[in-house]
C-alpha cells in the first residue's frame, strides 16, 4: 500500500480477480487461441451480413456480433500486451473495461429475439405500447448501469480510500447482479410466450420452425448466462488481498470458460445455425400482423434458397 502511495495513480489491483495473476507461459498462448478464434467469428458474421445485403436481406444483428467480436478482438490484444507488461495500469485499466463491456450486446440481441417470438406468439401483447415502453426502459437502465460499473472500474485503479473502494464495490455489486438477471430474462420472455394461452395461431417470420428458433436462443442465453451468473457470484465473494493464495472459484480456467468459451460458443453457435435466416422479419414490421403478411408477401415474391439453406435444420 505504501509503495502505491508513493507511486501515484493509477494503482495496480490489492485483491484477487477472475483468472488470477497472468503469466506469459500459460495465458499469452490461450489468450491468442481465443483472439485467432474472434477473428474468425468476426470475418464469418460481416461475410453472412454483406451477402444478404447484397440481396436485400437486411439482418443488423450480424454487423452487431461482428463488432462484438472485433470488440473481443481488442480485449484479447489488449490482454496480452498487459501480459508483457504487468506493471502498467493504464493497460490493466483498458482491458478490464472491455472484458466487462462487449458481452452486454449479446444480452441484447438475446432481449430482442425473444421480444421477436413474443410478437410472434402473442401479438396483441408483443405489441402493446406498455410492452413497449418496458423494454425501452430496461435497455434504457441496461445501458446506465453498464457505465456505473464502467466508471467505479476505472476509479478502482484511482482511489486507496476505504470508503471510497466501499461504495464502488457496492456498485460493482449491483452491476454485475443487475446485468446476470438481464442475461436470464429471455428465460422469462419466451417461458411467458410459451405459457399464456393463444386466440389466435402463431405468426410465422423468419425461416424453420418456432421450436427452433426458441431452442436456439435458449442455448445461447444458457451459455452467456452461466458466464454472468458465475461472474456475479464470485464478485459477491469477500475480497481477498494479493498477499493470500488464489482461490480456486478464481482459477484460470474459470476465467477463459466463463468469459471467452461461452461467448465463442456462442457466436459460432449463432452463425452455424444461421440466424440471420432464422430471426428475421421484414422491414417495416409493425403491429399485430404484420409479420404474417410481410412475410408472405416477401415469400411471393422471393426465392426457394432460404428454404433450401435451412431444410435439414428446420
Amino acid at each position: 500500500m505504501a509503495s502505491q502511495l508513493n507511486r501515484g495513480p493509477p494503482y495496480l489491483p490489492t485483491t484477487w480477480a477472475l483468472g488470477g495473476r497472468a503469466t506469459k507461459t500459460v495465458d499469452i498462448p490461450i489468450t491468442a487461441v481465443f483472439l485467432a478464434l474472434y477473428i474468425g467469428s468476426a470475418a464469418w458474421h460481416m461475410t453472412i451480413f454483406q451477402k444478404n445485403n447484397k440481396r436485400g436481406h437486411k439482418f443488423i444483428f450480424n454487423a452487431v456480433l461482428f463488432g462484438f467480436s472485433m470488440s473481443r478482438i481488442v480485449t484479447c490484444v489488449l490482454r496480452i500486451v498487459t501480459i508483457c507488461i504487468p506493471s502498467n495500469a493504464n493497460l490493466s485499466i483498458a482491458a478490464a473495461v472491455f472484458v466487462a463491456a462487449a458481452v452486454l450486446l449479446i444480452y441484447i440481441i438475446n432481449l430482442l429475439w425473444s421480444q421477436r417470438i413474443l410478437r410472434s406468439l402473442h401479438p396483441r401483447l408483443g405489441w402493446h405500447r406498455a410492452t413497449k415502453i418496458v423494454f425501452i426502459a430496461l435497455y434504457v437502465v441496461t445501458f446506465c448501469t453498464l457505465v456505473m460499473n464502467i466508471t467505479v472500474t476505472v476509479q478502482n485503479f484511482y482511489t486507496l480510500r476505504p470508503r471510497t473502494k466501499f461504495i464502488d464495490r457496492a456498485v460493482q455489486l449491483y452491476g454485475q447482479t443487475f446485468l446476470a438477471v438481464v442475461s436470464s430474462l429471455p428465460y422469462f420472455i419466451v417461458g411467458l410466450a410459451l405459457a399464456l394461452p393463444r386466440r389466435t395461431p402463431a405468426e410465422k417470420f423468419g425461416a424453420g420452425k418456432h421450436s427452433v428458433k426458441i431452442a436456439i436462443l435458449l442455448a445461447g442465453t444458457t451459455l452467456v448466462t452461466l458466464g454472468a451468473w458465475y461472474r456475479c457470484a464470485t464478485t459477491w465473494q469477500t475480497p481477498v488481498p494479493r498477499t493470500r493464495p488464489l482461490p480456486t472459484y478464481f482459477a484460470k480456467p474459470a476465467f477463459y470458460i466463463f468469459n471467452f468459451g461461452v461467448e465463442i460458443l456462442t457466436v459460432y453457435m449463432y452463425a452455424i445455425t444461421r440466424v440471420d435466416l432464422r430471426f428475421h422479419v421484414p422491414n417495416g414490421a409493425k403491429g399485430p400482423g404484420s409479420y404474417e403478411k410481410m412475410t408472405v408477401e416477401r415469400e411471393a415474391e422471393s426465392t426457394d434458397v432460404q428454404t433450401q439453406e435451412l431444410k435439414e435444420d428446420a
